[in-house]
């Protein structure tokens, strides 16, 4: 008898348990469910279409392997139904040059260029092929490509003050930001154990371990994650260190799950002269945003970043996206969005719908091959 009226009381508390969990799943689920629709609906209505042009492409990878592995694969995943025809060579493994003999591209456009032989460039063009080189991590490296920039017949560069760096060089050079690959940064319902009310992803360099130090106490009280490498270096890691972490690159998919399950996401852009693995003797001031700014907007999630002189130019200030300018500014625009849901979700979307009409892969390659094969 003891034994049967302990069995009914504990299938009685997993019941009170279930029915608790529904009456708090339920409507988060919905309300989850719901704005991923949204964003989605967003991102099917403003993707630019893919015109296809009667070329073909040589695209010469970094060869560096990861994180840059990730947008070689973006790249050749988004030039393959906007080409005739698109060939793909690594330059520490195969011979570029045979390779352009043999399949005689209207265009070879090497990413990075760091590991392709410039000797092989100039035979490559001297064969009449054309090449292009597209810098993805100026000013940090000028000293760098600045010796390898003038061996090709265009030069793009991700940060406007370059321009006139390759300029002077004798270069035919062009700003071309990086954007997004929406097959990997776009909405997503991520699981609920990761969520959190924001976040930021990102290496430690100092101004960013400085920004975090002053943060990080005026919003304690938040559900926060910071991750990558060096965050160590903040002053209190001790206090912080179970809200850190993974410390290591995560994929393009683990980042955009991050940025997704978080209601906001902080961009704190990289200081021109950290002298963390800096190669910008030329002290070129770093004025456009970075891709980071763009990958997060895909997300669908409400971005605070720090400010950059070209920022208006891809997003409208306080309607598409939120500047600080301030560690005590950030804190107060954080606790503001998180108290205000509509404000937050409509800058969100209008953020998203900007990414997807503007700054894709597709837009960005689009006006590449523009420029490159007008001449």
């Amino acid at each position: 008898m003891a034994r049967s009226r302990s069995r009914r009381g504990a299938a009685r508390r997993r019941g009170r348990r279930f029915l608790a969990g529904w009456r708090e799943g339920y409507p988060l689920g919905w309300q989850h469910g719901h704005w991923y629709g949204r964003c989605e609906a967003v991102v099917q209505a403003f993707l630019p279409p893919v015109v296809r042009r009667p070329i073909r492409v040589l695209y010469v990878t970094t060869g560096k392997g990861y994180p840059y592995t990730a947008i070689d694969e973006g790249m050749v995943q988004t030039l393959q139904p906007m080409v005739e025809k698109l060939i793909v060579a690594n330059p520490l493994e195969q011979d570029v040059r045979a390779i352009a003999v043999r399949h005689r591209p209207h265009l070879m456009l090497v990413l990075d260029g760091m590991n392709m032989p410039p000797e092989q460039v100039l035979r490559i063009r001297d064969a009449g092929i054309r090449a292009a080189i597209w810098f993805t991590d100026d000013p940090y490296y000028t000293d760098l490509t600045a010796r390898l920039a003038p061996y090709y017949d265009y030069v793009f560069t991700l940060e406007r003050n370059c321009v006139p760096f390759y300029s002077q060089l004798g270069c035919r050079a062009f700003h071309l930001p990086l954007g997004v690959f929406p097959q990997e940064f776009r909405p997503r319902n991520p699981p609920l154990d990761l969520r959190g009310d924001f976040c930021f992803v990102g290496t430690a360099y100092w101004n960013r371990v400085g920004l975090f130090h002053a943060l990080l106490p005026m919003v304690a009280h938040r559900r926060f994650r910071l991750s990558g490498m060096w965050w160590e270096r903040l002053p209190d890691y001790r206090r912080w260190r179970d809200r850190i972490g993974p410390g290591s690159w995560m994929t393009p998919l683990q980042t955009a799950a991050f940025y997704n399950a978080h209601k906001l996401v902080i961009n704190v852009h990289r200081a021109h002269d950290d002298p963390t693995f800096n190669r910008n003797a030329a002290g070129i001031r770093a004025i456009s945003p970075n891709p980071r700014t763009f990958e997060i907007a895909a997300c669908g999630t409400l971005q605070l970043t720090d400010w950059r002189d070209d920022l208006a130019l891809y997003y409208v200030p306080g309607a598409e996206i939120e500047t600080y300018a301030s560690a005590e500014e950030l804190a107060m625009k954080i606790e503001y969005y998180l108290t205000h849901e509509e404000a937050r979700q409509h800058m969100a979307l209008m953020a998203l719908r900007r990414t997807m009409r503007d700054h894709t892969y597709i837009s960005r390659l689009s006006v590449l091959l523009d420029v490159a094969m007008s001449g």
